[in-house]
């Protein structure tokens, strides 16, 4: 199934992207990547909501790490919720775990910004 990508705004200036389908090289790869670095801004708050990706190979875990740095060479962020069992083990396998914020819920990862601007 090829990556289908949606991007929702939140009132506070939160951005969700929905994905689903498979993060691999390729197409899918280069379309999240064009996609999420258009949104990208200085202070920009990313949620990939991952929860409808069904697989994610090598080059769907580089443009990941990419659109991390991005983010935060930008003076925004990106995390992560809603991984499924499959990707989450693969994040843990590849340590990534340790690199990205990961939350449960999409509401969690949304709340975890909205703590960080009270502070």
């Amino acid at each position: 199934m090829q990556l289908k990508i949606g991007v929702r705004r939140l009132n506070d200036g939160i951005i969700v992207v929905d994905c689903a389908g498979r993060l691999i090289f390729g197409d899918e790869t280069a379309a999240l990547r064009d996609q999420v670095r258009a949104l990208i801004q200085d202070g920009s708050q990313i949620v990939l909501n991952l929860a409808d990706v069904t697989y994610i190979d090598s080059g769907g875990l580089g443009t990941l790490v990419a659109l991390y740095t991005t983010a935060r060479n930008a003076g925004g962020a990106i995390k992560l919720a809603r991984l499924t069992q499959r990707v989450g083990d693969l994040l843990q396998v590849t340590k990534l775990l340790t690199v990205f914020e990961v939350y449960n819920s999409e509401e969690e990862a949304v709340q975890s910004y909205r703590k960080g601007a009270a502070a």
